[in-house]
């Protein structure tokens, strides 16, 4: 079992991939199971990618569709725990997938491009290995959220946890406290799509599941709860702490 300190320790390059599993991922399989149509769009026979597949949790959640599921990380460690789950996955790096163009009928990014070299070409890399018609869902930090979740680095070191308010500044200051993650507005998301051969099925903010407060303290955990997926349905949704994006893969330009 991989040493959850050895995690940790990387969170500031890789973030924390979801080491159980709890309510707040069974809510987003279900976001990702109605934006991705899966029951319809999913057989036996189809291929799906987790890109940034951490220890595995998505790759077992996905198997109750296909046995083909791969998965991709750029540490060997998270890789080997994922081995667990399918024996179809690698190490290598988002921005180079290992894989022939048009082969896969879903991919996800789950909490990933954030940490990656080259956003823009991780995303196209993504489109390049799907089918036409294959939808890709992604899932990134909200420069809206009221607070960094990745941490902050302040004199040279790093401080791990919730930061609040950092990515209201200026790019230039939010940069020197934040230089390991980015946070995107939903104009800054869309951009990295504009050139590739996509059309947008879903885009919107999601807020947190607070399975920590509510493991604590379940009578504040649910009522948070209550409100803020409440707040999902209205304006207030644009400070939720996720974009869920869902794009489809178009038939190239004449």
């Amino acid at each position: 079992m991989t040493n959850p300190s050895l995690i940790i320790d990387k969170a500031d390059e890789r973030g924390v991939p979801s080491l159980v599993w709890r309510a707040g991922q069974d809510r987003r399989l279900e976001m990702i199971k109605a934006a991705a149509d899966l029951s319809q769009r999913l057989t036996p026979d189809s291929q799906v990618l987790v890109d940034g597949c951490g220890v595995g949790m998505y790759v077992r959640a996905l198997k109750q569709f296909t046995d083909h599921v791969y998965g991709l990380d750029i540490e060997f460690d998270r890789v080997a725990e994922s081995y667990h789950h399918s024996p179809l996955v690698h190490v290598a790096a988002g921005e180079y997938l290992p894989y022939p163009s048009n082969y896969f009928d879903l991919v996800l990014s789950h909490e990933v491009i954030e940490h990656v070299a080259d956003d823009r070409l991780t995303v196209a890399e993504m489109v390049r290995v799907l089918k036409q018609g294959g939808r890709a869902v992604i899932f990134c930090p909200n420069r809206l959220y009221p607070f960094e979740t990745h941490g902050h680095y302040w004199r040279g070191v790093y401080h791990f946890g919730n930061t609040p308010l950092i990515n209201y500044l200026p790019d230039s200051l939010r940069n020197r406290l934040a230089p390991h993650v980015r946070a995107y507005t939903s104009s800054g998301l869309k951009k990295l799509i504009n050139d590739l051969p996509v059309n947008v099925i879903t885009h919107t903010q999601i807020y947190p599941g607070y399975d920590n407060l509510t493991a604590r303290r379940p009578r504040w955990g649910q009522s948070i709860r209550a409100v803020t997926y409440a707040l999902e349905q209205t304006l207030l949704r644009r400070f939720g702490l996720s974009h869920l994006l869902v794009i489809e893969k178009t038939p190239p330009s004449l």
